[in-house]
């Protein structure tokens, strides 16, 4: 059983950056593709940022482009979102999930291609 955890979360002003941290254990991380998603209150979830496990490949959502790092370190069997610039809009629930990719390069971007999921951490953003 993998169990991820995530962490980083909090309350920041509108311009300000953030750094979300998420733990992974159970299984061997190296080989797991991970994505962070967030849902907003009255939204559908919706996927942020995706990076496979040799963390060659990486998929940003069009309104996080630019702000928005995804990053992982295999080592340590950690993968962070480094969230700069935010804004209002940003505010949600942020999930890191995790599954298991026979390809070093591949990432998901559906939630249905996930089997692993944290808790969730609060973002609030203020203006």
């Amino acid at each position: 059983q993998v169990q991820v955890v995530e962490s980083g979360g909090g309350l920041v002003q509108a311009g300000g950056s953030l750094r979300l941290s998420c733990a992974a254990s159970g299984r061997p991380f190296s080989t797991m593709a991970t994505g962070w998603f967030r849902q907003a209150p009255g939204k559908e979830r919706e996927v942020v940022a995706a990076i496979g496990w040799s963390g060659a490949n990486i998929f940003g959502a069009d309104s996080v482009k630019g702000r928005f790092t995804i990053s992982r370190d295999n080592a340590k069997n950690m993968v962070y979102l480094q969230m700069d610039n935010l804004k209002p809009d940003d505010t949600a629930v942020y999930y890191c999930a995790a599954q298991y990719s026979y390809s070093s390069t591949y990432y998901y971007v559906l939630e249905e291609d996930y089997d692993y999921w944290g808790q969730g951490t609060q973002v609030t953003v203020i203006s």
